[in-house]
């Protein structure tokens, strides 16, 4: 069934007058927001004191990290590479195997997480309610002692701010016929052309549906099952999100478990695994030169 709906997918997004759209931003609690900033940079919400949100999503490039693994508390490695933070809010799922439905469970679960906070919540909120000044500015929001509910939610206030607008791309999408070079726009046409479009399209170009990562090629490196792990179906074997290519220049390293450094690698090996094609050099360096024109400006809540 999830192949049938692919291949309706594909036919219609080959047919679409424009398979992508413009980022605009999503509405979100200012006041919320600035909290849950100020909490995303705060180890406060991990076991030890050691760990923030800001430690695997750094906020002043691509809302990743630059390393294959990342580290939570007693230095514990983890398994996947970390997704990029910034316009997160727009994944149908999140986590590369889609285990957390929305924002407020992927952020329950991380604090959650043995490997990486540690913790458990209501311990987290007992801490907060003994700190000098979150106490306050908690009860200015919400006129109560603090809940869990208010933590999760202040945190998903944050990362809903996190949109990252007017990328050269999107002026282009807008009219702007200059906003983006023509080798870029030759590579938007090859992307459409050679099927990346399938997997990568709406406003968030991804995040939208789930693909088995080795179409056409076996995925013989990965040690994740991906979705498996989390629906125990044969079917779901090696399944993932597909990821946002937003900001994609700026988060290095590549795929769900960071194997390459580069775009050009990346495209290459999306060519063989997804694609089962061969592509010539100048037509990856086009795509690559369309990839970086979907990198937006830093969010206003960040500059």
């Amino acid at each position: 069934m999830r192949f049938i709906l692919y291949f309706i997918l594909s036919f219609t997004l080959l047919w679409s007058k424009e398979p992508i759209s413009p980022l605009e931003t999503i509405p979100y609690n200012e006041q919320k927001a600035q909290l849950g900033k100020e909490l995303f940079s705060d180890p406060i919400v991990s076991q030890d004191n050691t760990v923030s949100c800001a430690t695997c999503h750094l906020l002043s490039s691509g809302g990743d990290n630059d390393i294959v693994f990342s580290f939570g508390i007693k230095g514990q490695m983890g398994s996947m590479n970390a997704p990029t933070v910034f316009n997160s809010a727009l994944n149908f799922k999140q986590f590369w195997d889609g285990r957390a439905k929305d924002l407020a469970d992927q952020a329950h679960q991380v604090i959650e997480n043995p490997v990486e906070m540690g913790d458990n919540i209501y311990d987290i909120v007992k801490r907060l309610r003994k700190d000098k000044h979150y106490p306050k500015k908690f009860h200015d929001i919400y006129q109560e002692e603090i809940a869990k509910e208010h933590l999760i939610e202040v945190l998903v206030e944050f990362e809903r701010s996190l949109i990252t607008l007017d990328a050269p791309f999107d002026l282009y999408l807008k009219g702007e016929s200059n906003a983006i070079s023509q080798e870029a726009k030759r590579g938007y046409e090859l992307f459409k052309s050679k099927g990346c479009i399938l997997c990568h399209n709406g406003r968030n170009i991804g995040g939208n549906l789930f693909n088995r990562f080795g179409i056409h090629e076996a995925n013989n490196h990965s040690k994740s099952l991906g979705r498996y792990e989390v629906t125990k179906k044969e079917e779901d074997k090696y399944v993932f999100k597909v990821p946002s290519l937003r900001n994609i220049e700026l988060t290095a390293p590549y795929m769900h478990d960071g194997r390459v450094t580069s775009l050009e690698d990346a495209v290459k090996i999306m060519t063989d695994y997804q694609l089962g094609r061969e592509m010539k050099q100048e037509d990856i360096d086009a795509i690559v030169e369309f990839l970086k024109s979907l990198t937006g400006k830093l969010p206003q809540i960040l500059r």
